[in-house]
């Protein structure tokens, strides 16, 4: 009792330190490489960047998919490994293959890996608005205020900043002027790049003491630049702003950001793998004030925008919830039935001693309190109290013989106990070796419905085995406490089961009479539901009910970010428009530290919404329908559903089909042709093709004889192009803390098609205009080039409308094994539905395994095939429930049902263990009335407790679409159905059936 003690108070100790987060670690190991190509075409940046990159990485050991994107000056590489791979192992790896390929790379681009973060990373959105400071001003606070704190926070990996304005100082060369005063580039990089610097020099002694001498050139005044000697003509000084505009100018950018309709700079905030999503959430909670109070007049900085520890709280709170109200119910039914407080406090306490040695193993085995941990303890709740109440009512019905017989039974009461406890120990062993084995299938499930349901498993499994633990220590020495103590010891039935006892004796009367017709018709029911089994709709895992809603706008590739702004805010003030809108944030392009290639024409809006009386898909049809209005495809989903997606298949959709080759036009021509036929397919919709489309370009082709003429070679043009019009950073002023970029470029007006041909550059024949080296024309090219396991890729994405996705999988496999494809052409179809029939097979092969190892043990034990049969009678007797209760329910056969059917058949087939081991202990007689009389002994207080867990299942299916029951309601609810016609068929087929067939082999 010392070490129970303890273990209950090191579990409750345990319980408030273990990390909260909404769901198990599902993060996949994926090195991401970013490396920023400023200024070059996507062509240019697939060529250059992009592939020489994605050559190294492929043949790494463990890597199992390789992605890529080529955006405008942008390439991002993922490099995807095995589940089971270490992520530092992976860095590692790819840091060594890096080394090996920055030579090919362009002098100034260099590749770097991302942070490590969780799928599940961005825990936070925080929009930082003002009414009265300028869009540099709120740029400055965040990246130099608020960031630096916020990666303070322990867990948190990165703080991405979008929107705002990054101050520069801006030199605009004006060739005129130069031309004039006789002044070239070089002399402007030349007098820039030593703007500014401070040194050292070194140290004195004076006067006994020693003296650092600082020669400080740094400065933050751009008079002081604008007047920095650039050259001497004639003996005149000529100024940096003589020959150029000087000032303050945003640098440019690809991002944008919008707060309840107006401009905003939004932070999203990424926590590490494994954080403690809650707690980060709540530290960063706690910043905001101090961070608000040190801002400026006017400037807000906390709007929270997206909270995801919302949604884990909501969800955590749920399942408490649930496991609390079936606690109770476990309770209520053992006072019913037991009718003493001493044999009901003895069992009930099974269960804190049981959750609690979970709690403490989870330490240890590096596991968080998530909604599938919580969801394992609750389906586990009415089974861990069985093991106590059967030993508790044997040693209670022992000692009643006991004390009943006096001196006739001379052994002690300790003895009664111990002898009472181990007669039932073997059946208990037993069902819980046969609970272990009905759950392997779970733990080889690979992928992400592997780490999801994996940790439910370890839950149940625990729990079980700390029940047995319990049921074989703690409860025999409270049984010796109490029991004894107690005034009556007779056995005597409670009213309820007085009643259940004579039905169940008037049934077995008339089956025994009827004994074909009672296994006839459960084989028949059984068929049955074999076939509507096969008919239900598939689906990999149910729809999450998280609050906000993420809507996505993508308008056509090529437009500009200013309109991408603008439409994005009026995206913003029509779904502001919607009653249950409580805030709105927006995020358009990407922001200079993100992980995704987005282009301009690409935002995200997110919603947060307040309850409301509608529905939340008549709430998202609102949204859908305000939204038609713009001149975009739009996307409505969900935060951590669309990052699951994205893990799954690459792309943020439920369906994706990918079209791979290597000419991009064919590329896009193919992938209009399906999209047409998919959108003739029941049951799709935001049907789309990924946006990679032609869009505007200016091409500075250099002539190579044209060059020659001029003492000039080609790379020469270019080089000196990409300075003036790309623009290059040649210092840096630092202000404090602040660092700012001085910027050498062209201004907008000489960066157009006929200024750039009128461009003067330098040649050893003197200035002469771009045009005589180069032609400069208009033309197109792709927006961005994706690619996977080397080979360029389009994708068509679609969702379904909630219908059976395996219909809609195998119409769209009809289509594409109808359509031709050119020769180096194929198509690979992705999503939700590709894990969800790996799941399913690989659940289905070793279930059969796992079964034939229950039959093994129980062949083991029993030393009777027929025996064993009959107990397994209990899996197909539950399957007709459970396919019944999900056709009545509108459920679709997923996953988390598949986990329902695991769970179900070992609480089924360890019902039927303990009660064909008492069977054989009360049999004395091969008669049918004896029979008929064993099993109404038996159905007494342990086999009607062994019913528990219908009971507390109901508590789970209340209210199954709130945060946090979407997965288990599937789970509860198949297991629910289940239990109601094993309960049923076997009170009455078992006794039939033991009558028939189990008399004969008891004497083995």
């Amino acid at each position: 009792m010392v070490a129970a003690v303890v273990v209950m108070v090191y579990g409750l100790l345990t319980l408030s330190k273990l990390p909260i987060d909404v769901f198990p670690d599902l993060n996949r190991p994926t090195v991401t490489l970013i490396a920023e190509a400023h200024g070059l075409a996507p062509e240019e940046v697939e060529l250059l960047v992009t592939f020489p990159i994605e050559t190294a990485m492929n043949g790494m050991s463990g890597v199992e998919r390789v992605r890529s994107v080529s955006g405008v000056g942008l390439s991002i590489v993922y490099i995807e490994f095995g589940w089971s791979t270490d992520i530092y192992r992976a860095r590692q790896q790819v840091a060594e293959r890096l080394q090996l390929v920055r030579e090919q790379l362009p002098a100034d681009v260099a590749a770097q890996m991302g942070p490590i973060s969780s799928v599940m990373g961005e825990i936070m959105l925080i929009a930082m608005s003002s009414e009265t400071a300028d869009a540099m001003t709120l740029r400055e606070l965040a990246d130099f205020t608020v960031r630096p704190q916020l990666l303070t926070v322990s867990g948190v990996s990165q703080v991405i900043p979008i929107g705002g304005e990054v101050r520069q100082y801006r030199v605009v060369p004006d060739p005129g002027r130069m031309v004039t005063l006789d002044v070239s580039l070089e002399d402007i990089e030349s007098a820039i790049s030593h703007f500014g610097t401070s040194t050292g020099g070194g140290f004195v002694n004076l006067q006994a003491r020693e003296y650092l001498i600082r020669n400080i050139g740094r400065t933050t005044k751009i008079e002081n630049l604008r007047n920095l000697v650039v050259a001497h003509r004639d003996g005149q000084v000529v100024t940096l702003q003589q020959v150029a505009d000087v000032g303050f100018a945003p640098r440019p950018k690809r991002g944008e950001a919008g707060f309840s309709g107006k401009p905003a700079v939004i932070l999203s905030i990424q926590k590490q793998p494994n954080a403690d999503t809650v707690a980060i959430t709540e530290e960063i909670e706690r910043m905001l004030p101090g961070l608000q109070e040190v801002m400026p007049e006017g400037v807000s900085v906390n709007n929270v925008q997206f909270r995801q520890a919302t949604f884990i709280e909501a969800s955590i709170a749920n399942v408490k919830k649930v496991l609390v109200e079936a606690l109770i119910v476990v309770a209520i039914v053992l006072f019913v039935f037991l009718l003493n407080w001493q044999t009901t406090a003895i069992s009930l306490l099974a269960i804190p001693l049981s959750v609690l040695t979970t709690v403490i193993v989870f330490q240890f085995m590096g596991l968080s309190i998530n909604t599938m941990t919580l969801g394992g303890l609750a389906i586990a709740i009415g089974v861990v109290v069985d093991d106590a109440v059967v030993d508790v009512e044997n040693i209670y019905r022992r000692l009643g013989l006991h004390r009943a017989a006096g001196e006739r039974d001379g052994r002690s009461t300790e003895e009664v106990v111990a002898d009472a406890s181990i007669e039932v120990r073997s059946g208990i062993l037993y069902a819980t070796a046969i609970i272990v084995l009905v759950f392997l299938p779970l733990f080889a499930l690979s992928g992400i419905e592997g780490r999801l349901f994996a940790p439910l498993g370890i839950a149940f499994i625990i729990s079980i085995l700390a029940s047995l633990l319990v049921s074989m220590t703690v409860t025999p020495v409270l049984a010796y406490w109490l029991i004894p103590r107690m005034k009556h010891l007779a056995e005597q039935d409670s009213p309820v089961v007085r009643i259940l006892k004579h039905l169940q004796r008037r049934g077995l009367e008339w089956c025994f009479a009827r004994p074909a017709f009672v296994v006839g018709l459960p084989a028949v029911a059984v068929v049955l539901a074999i076939w509507a089994g096969a008919m239900l709709p598939r689906a990999f895992l149910p729809s999450f009910n998280e609050a906000p809603v993420l809507v996505s706008v993508i308008l056509q590739p090529g437009i500009s970010l200013e309109e991408s702004d603008r439409i994005g805010q009026l995206a913003e003030e029509l779904v502001a428009e919607v009653p249950e809108v409580a805030s709105v944030g927006r995020r358009t392009g990407r922001a200079e530290l993100d992980e995704h290639a987005e282009g301009v024409h690409y935002s995200e809006v997110d919603i947060d919404l307040s309850d409301s009386d509608r529905s939340r898909e008549e709430v998202l049809a609102d949204i859908r329908s305000r939204l038609s209005v713009l001149p975009a495809s739009i996307l409505v989903g969900q935060p951590i559903s669309h990052r699951l997606d994205h893990m799954l298949s690459g792309v943020r959709a439920q369906i994706a089909l990918k079209i791979y080759g290597d000419d991009y036009d064919t590329l896009r021509s193919l992938a209009a042709r399906m999209e047409e036929k998919l959108a003739l397919i029941p049951g799709i919709v935001d049907l789309q093709t990924e946006k990679q489309v032609l869009i505007p370009q200016i091409q500075v082709r250099a002539d190579y004889d044209k060059a020659q003429r001029y003492g000039l070679n080609p790379s020469q043009v270019t080089e000196t192009l990409e300075r003036m019009s790309n623009g290059q950073v040649v210092s840096q002023i630092i202000d404090q803390s602040k660092r700012f970029d001085v910027v050498l470029r062209l201004g907008d007006a000489d960066r157009r098609t006929e200024a750039l041909g009128n461009l003067l550059i330098d040649s050893p024949a003197g200035r002469i205009p771009l045009s005589a080296v180069a032609d400069v024309v208009e033309t197109d090219g792709p927006n961005q080039i994706l690619r996977e396991d080397s080979r360029r890729r389009i994708a068509i994405l679609a969702n379904t409308d909630g219908s059976d996705m395996a219909k809609i999988i195998e119409v769209l496999r009809a289509v594409l094994d109808q359509s031709e494809l050119p020769q180096g052409y194929f198509t690979r179809l992705e999503g939700q539905f590709q894990a969800q029939e790996q799941a399913s097979r690989l659940i289905g092969l070793l279930s059969l395994v796992s079964l034939s190892l229950i039959f093994v043990v129980l062949y083991t034990r029993y030393r009777s095939g027929v025996l064993a049969l009959i107990i397994m009678g209990n899996v197909p007797l539950a399957l007709i429930g459970s396919v019944a209760i999900l056709w009545l329910a509108g459920e679709a056969l997923s996953v988390a049902s598949a986990i329902g059917f695991i769970t179900l058949t070992g609480i089924a087939t360890r019902n039927g263990i303990l009660k064909i081991s008492h069977y054989i202990n009360l049999v004395s007689s091969r008669t049918s009335s004896l029979a008929a009389r064993s099993c109404a002994a038996r159905l007494s207080v342990s086999d009607l407790c062994r019913r528990l867990p219908l009971a507390s299942r109901l508590c789970r299916m209340i209210g199954a679409d709130q945060p946090g029951k979407e997965i288990l309601s599937p789970v509860a609810l198949t297991i629910f159905g289940g239990l109601i016609t094993a309960t049923l068929l076997d009170a009455f087929l078992t006794p039939v059936l033991f009558l028939l067939f189990g008399r004969s082999r008891l004497s083995n």
